[in-house]
């Protein structure tokens, strides 16, 4: 098998991550919820799993950590607790549907007006649309790199622009975190979203946001917090007042671990690798003709390259890479929509490579292989 589907989930972890979840699996309790050493043990894993994630992104420190089930989870938090009724929200057509859905929501039920920044036909952004949209916008929620095309966007630039607006800016760093080195604090947002099973090595069911110290976010979810039980209503202190129930201490114990890995590797290791592998796959894919590539015109690709082959299906080409070569890929539509509209890829989807810190370059080599048996029979 050769796996390059790691913007879809990383299935190869690191040993240190599967030891992790074990181990707590066998000797946890329930975190913040009793004074014996099991419970002592899950909770010290929860802050552990914090205090790893802000100082793997740079964060605000352990306290500004909340975690959740996924970054789907998190944008649905910030955008519904910091959009307020009536509040413009912009996002651009890279966006997933973890942002769109939330924003189309608030739409209908909150009288919110969406408007959505034009992505140009290579992938990259569309400035002069994006500009024109944050004119009174209350909150502006974008991706950092495309979970389509892999193209990376200028965060800074844009978190400017957005608070120049007076608008709240929160990203989707679903794609780029551990991948992408970045900081969370530095780059001008108010909110980092992540999830925890892509490139932070961590398992499904993990991720979480990142807030700036002085935002308060309503809670999108009340329930029991382990403090402040007489309370009729859901703390508001962070990290507690964005965690509702008892925490994933098991799965946050292997997010822990993922990211003291990375750590150790350096996420800009991490980032010039995959780099290296993503720019020897297009230099392969550029022989190969009837190939198309799609998007890159940002300047700047994560581990993500798309691709069409003649005017076959996606789905087609996905199957017989699977079925012939073992080559796992993503085809579709990458709950991205508005990213394929402006690809002008809606009826065909796009095949979706993608390279991760475990990949190496006969990886690299042997889906370019197949790739070219396909195309070129």
């Amino acid at each position: 098998m050769i796996y390059v589907d790691n913007a879809a989930t990383t299935m190869h972890k690191p040993q240190v991550v599967i030891d992790a979840v074990c181990g707590a699996m066998t000797s946890f309790g329930g975190p913040g919820r009793g004074s014996h050493q099991a419970a002592l043990d899950a909770s010290m894993a929860v802050f552990g799993a914090r205090q790893a994630v802000s100082d793997l992104l740079d964060a605000w420190g352990a306290g500004s950590v909340s975690f959740a089930l996924n970054a789907t989870m998190a944008l649905n938090i910030a955008i519904d607790g910091l959009l307020p009724a009536g509040g413009v929200a912009v996002t651009t057509a890279a966006s997933h549907n973890s942002v769109l859905r939330p924003l189309n929501r608030a739409r209908d039920d909150r009288g919110c007006p969406v408007r959505v920044a034009a992505i140009l036909p290579d992938g990259s952004l569309d400035w002069e649309s994006y500009e024109r949209a944050l004119v009174d916008a209350s909150l502006v929620v974008v991706t950092h790199a495309s979970n389509v095309t892999g193209d990376v966007y200028d965060i800074e630039r844009m978190a400017a622009s957005a608070h120049k607006a007076g608008a709240l800016f929160v990203l989707d760093a679903a794609q780029t975190a551990g991948a992408w080195a970045f900081s969370a604090s530095g780059i001008g947002a108010d909110v980092v979203c992540f999830t925890g099973h892509k490139s932070l090595y961590g398992p499904q069911g993990t991720g979480g946001l990142c807030v700036r110290p002085g935002l308060d976010i309503a809670p999108l979810v009340e329930g029991g917090s382990g403090v402040h039980s007489f309370d009729e209503r859901h703390p508001r202190f962070m990290p507690e007042a964005l965690e509702a129930g008892t925490a994933n201490a098991h799965g946050l114990a292997g997010l822990a671990a993922g990211c003291c890995w990375l750590a150790e590797r350096g996420v800009a290791d991490v980032q010039a690798h995959i780099e290296g592998l993503v720019t020897r796959f297009l230099d392969g894919v550029a022989d190969i003709d009837g190939v198309q590539v799609l998007g890159g015109g940002s300047g700047q690709r994560c581990g993500i390259v798309a691709v069409n082959v003649g005017d076959a299906d996606s789905g087609e080409i996905a199957d017989r890479l699977a079925q012939g070569w073992g080559v796992c890929v993503r085809p579709g539509a990458h709950c991205a929509p508005l990213m394929h509209t402006a690809l002008g890829t809606q009826q065909q989807g796009a095949v979706r490579f993608s390279f991760g810190a475990m990949n190496s370059q006969r990886d690299c080599d042997g889906a370019l292989s197949a790739l070219r048996d396909i195309a070129c029979p």
